[in-house]
């Protein structure tokens, strides 16, 4: 007889704060982590702060670049780079404003995420959810890592390049702008005004990374919490076979969180494409002008970003295969030992797991490492073409 293990009701809540922990610490500073019941006033006060300060940012960042676009003459370098900036810029204000909009959602996605962790009795089960929690937590911190890494050393290579201007007869040095902004309507050649709009460019990347990063991390800590909850259904499945409402809620929760996420995925997957392509055409640009340091801090962008698509298609070909699991676990069973109307409930169990169910960008691609290979196989095709247009 196997020896079953129990576990105490207290502090098990404490599992999903350690699951949501870098979430929220990304989400909250940029005021879109959802509110809950225990929330003060002053906490939805200062998020509503939040969400003005960053639209502003990114809004007023974009139109600055948008307006030197379109009203200035440039070459065809800076337009794409205007064009690869501004990319960032509109994808994560939509990205911003999905997750601001799918706030109530999210925030039952943690609820369910809770209420699972406080259900749990045994060790076993425990133990299969922290293992996958764990996973979770490490996915998102190396998207943190790449993605504000990336971003940001690039940015801080720029922010230390100074250039010389010529205002009348007299020669100025200032900070190079990380994107080119119309000087007609804010005047860049001085100071202060050129510190100013500088620190408003990186709080702005910032923004629009912290919530393309957070997007991402909240998928991971999702997507390996419904694994971990498939990982303690087969547990269950092989020591008592009584595990339909156990499915049932666990391939709620992955439905859940597809509905919630696969707009956000839609606009994060379009935006990597365009900033692989452009990105991309910048770093070639600066190499055939032997600009070093430019084309490595642009090529430490691209693989950034590659890693992220990757990261995104990965948590959806695991958790579809995790899904898959269950059927072929229940079929390997000793099934024919037990009672017909047990074996019934095993058949409908078989035949749930056999509809696949898919983690998609927009519901109409999904994701997996097959569609990573075609997203930068179309990314560099774009850029070729690109080149022959350039």
């Amino acid at each position: 007889m196997t020896r079953k293990t129990t576990i105490a009701e207290t502090n098990l809540s404490i599992y999903t704060d350690y699951s949501l922990q870098l979430n929220r610490w990304i989400l909250k500073p940029i005021g879109v982590w959802p509110a809950f019941s225990t929330t003060t006033r002053l906490e939805r006060i200062v998020s509503i702060i939040l969400n003005v300060i960053c639209y502003g940012s990114m809004m007023s960042m974009s139109i600055l670049s948008l307006l030197q676009l379109l009203l200035e003459k440039e070459t065809s370098y800076t337009k794409l780079k205007i064009g690869a900036a501004l990319t960032h810029w509109f994808t994560s204000s939509f990205t911003y404003t999905s997750l601001l909009l799918r706030s109530k959602d999210i925030l039952l996605c943690v609820q369910h995420m809770d209420n699972d962790w406080r259900a749990v009795r045994r060790k076993q089960d425990q133990e299969v959810m922290l293992e996958n929690a764990k996973f979770g937590r490490y996915v998102a911190t190396f998207c943190v890592a790449f993605m504000q890494g990336g971003i940001l050393s690039a940015v801080f290579v720029i922010v230390q390049t100074m250039e010389e201007i010529q205002v009348g007869n007299e020669t100025r040095i200032v900070h190079m702008m990380i994107t080119p902004v119309y000087k007609k309507l804010v005047n860049v050649d001085e100071s202060p005004m050129n510190e100013i709009i500088l620190s408003v460019q990186i709080f702005s990347i910032f923004i629009a990374n912290s919530s393309t990063v957070g997007t991402f991390s909240l998928a991971a800590v999702l997507a390996a919490h419904a694994c971990g909850q498939l990982g303690v259904l087969m547990l269950r499945i092989n020591e008592s076979m009584n595990a339909s409402r156990d499915q049932k809620e666990t391939i709620n929760f992955v439905s859940n969180t597809e509905e919630v996420m696969n707009k956000m995925y839609f606009l994060e997957l379009f935006r990597c494409m365009l900033d692989i392509c452009l990105l991309g055409y910048l770093t070639l640009a600066d190499l055939a002008e032997d600009n070093i340091q430019s084309a490595v801090t642009l090529f430490a962008c691209v693989l950034s970003i590659c890693f992220n698509v990757f990261i995104m298609c990965y948590i959806g070909e695991t958790l579809t295969e995790q899904c898959k699991k269950v059927g072929e676990v229940v079929y390997m069973t000793n099934w024919y030992y037990l009672p017909d109307k047990l074996i019934l409930d095993l058949i409908l169990i078989i035949v749930r797991s056999n509809v696949v169910i898919d983690i998609t960008a927009g519901k109409i691609v999904h994701l997996s490492i097959y569609t990573f290979g075609q997203v930068i196989k179309t990314s560099f095709a774009y850029l070729n073409v690109l080149r022959q247009m350039m």
